[in-house]
């Protein structure tokens, strides 16, 4: 073997060396969006050098070896240590009995891939025991066929018995042996606040049984449905719960649990420009759940109230400064109805809607205006569009409201009996 041969071998064993100890990775993940992700060394498996300091006096001569020992640990007062390890006994106690309740939904169809299987996964858990698992709509839409595993292994067929997309909500029914499902608790989430403490399981990225801790971040969270291609809006997502906990693609349909292990909420999205979790999640409500689910299990779908407005100034709000430029009297805050759905609630009931639009400085798009501008509902005022959203969030089909609106500088009050969103 010549010298340039024997340094090209060399060469190529000291990189992949390199590559080795560096961990590079490259993988895929599910639960809705395929990404990538770059893991550090010490993500990969590389581990963490201990954190050491030399015995007091000991110094090193050539060729002798110095004797080290672990740094000894914070001191901390034990009081507070106390307080601390009783937090860390609630968590894993929780995890403990909740966790064998969590299941992973797979979904089968479309394309698969060697490493990880079926590109579509997600969370669900146990609401009864005749083998109901509710989940996100999203997760199973699309399914030819869907499994559940548990957290014991355990993996059987199941079958979706309903969906909502409007709530995102569906429902799985399996068949298992008498006495093997273990039925979650769902807890009153009226009486939430933000500053609780809040626990999400589930299976992000496929690693089952996971769990993050966090707070309740804010309540009654309105998120805007996707824009179509013409500009028009969907319908939003009402009365959500905005925690910090960690919640990445894969803990759809999982639950966001109290400190008692009771479900307060399903996660169901997060918000993000890059698709990777940036803190912010959200969970449909229980109450909500507590609504849909038994309609899902009963009929396989549920009805969601409906005025047939749209206000196209989501976002920009009636104010007393943009109020002044439209010239409206009477009037300083509450929703501009931009369009009455023909032969909906609203119309039926007499509501108007805009009859022309304004090009206001400083606002991108035309406001409509020229309509009936919403000030309150059953006697709560409204300051945005979400206000009523979220009201209408607490009714159901057949319901009447009162919608109180400003007319031309009058005030009126008009009664809407809702229908059944289309």
């Amino acid at each position: 073997m010549n010298n340039r041969s024997f340094l090209g071998g060399l060469l190529a064993v000291l990189l992949v060396g390199l590559l080795c100890v560096c961990g590079l990775g490259l993988f895929f993940f599910t639960g809705g969006n395929a990404a990538t992700a770059f893991l550090t060394p010490f993500q990969s498996g590389a581990a963490p050098q201990p954190l050491v300091e030399p015995v007091s006096g000991a110094e090193s001569a050539p060729g002798e070896t110095v004797v080290e020992t672990a740094r000894e640990p914070i001191e901390i007062p034990s009081d507070a240590l106390d307080i601390l390890r009783a937090e860390e006994d609630v968590l894993s106690t929780l995890y403990q009995n909740v966790s064998p309740s969590v299941v992973n939904v797979n979904i089968g169809g479309g394309e698969v891939n060697p490493a990880i299987g079926a590109l579509g996964q997600g969370s669900g858990f146990v609401w009864d025991a005749e083998g109901h698992i509710v989940t996100n709509n999203h997760v199973v839409e699309q399914a030819s066929s869907v499994s559940v595993t548990f957290a014991d292994g355990l993996q059987l067929p199941g079958e979706v018995v309903g969906t909502d997309p409007n709530s995102d909500l569906a429902v799985i029914r399996v068949e298992a042996e008498p006495g093997y499902l273990q039925p979650l608790a769902v807890a009153d989430s009226s009486e939430l606040r933000p500053g609780q403490r809040v626990v999400a399981i589930g299976n992000p990225f496929g690693f089952e049984g996971t769990m993050t801790v966090g707070y309740i971040s804010a309540i009654g969270r309105t998120v805007p449905g996707e824009v179509d291609p013409t500009g028009q809006g969907g319908f939003s997502m009402p009365n959500l719960i905005q925690t910090d906990a960690a919640i990445n693609p894969g803990n759809s349909g999982g639950p966001l649990l109290d400190i008692e292990g009771r479900v307060i909420g399903v996660n169901t999205l997060i918000y993000s420009r890059t698709g990777a979790s940036s803190g912010i999640g959200f969970a449909i409500p229980g109450n909500k759940v507590n609504t849909v689910v038994p309609a899902l299990i009963e009929t396989g779908q549920y009805e969601t109230p409906y005025l047939g407005i749209e206000s196209p100034q989501y976002g920009n709000a009636l104010t007393p400064e943009l109020a002044e430029l439209l010239e409206l009297e009477n009037v300083t805050r509450g929703v501009l109805v931009g369009a009455v759905r023909e032969g909906g609630p609203s119309d039926q009931a007499g509501l108007l809607g805009s009859n022309r639009q304004v090009q206001i400085p400083g606002i991108e798009q035309p406001v409509s205006t020229g309509g009936d501008v919403i000030v309150a509902v059953d006697g709560q005022p409204v300051n945005d569009f979400a206000d009523v959203i979220n009201y209408l969030d607490t009714t159901t089909v057949g319901d009447t409201v009162t919608l109180t609106v400003i007319r031309e500088g009058e005030q009126l009050d008009l009664s809407v009996t809702l229908g059944a969103r289309p």
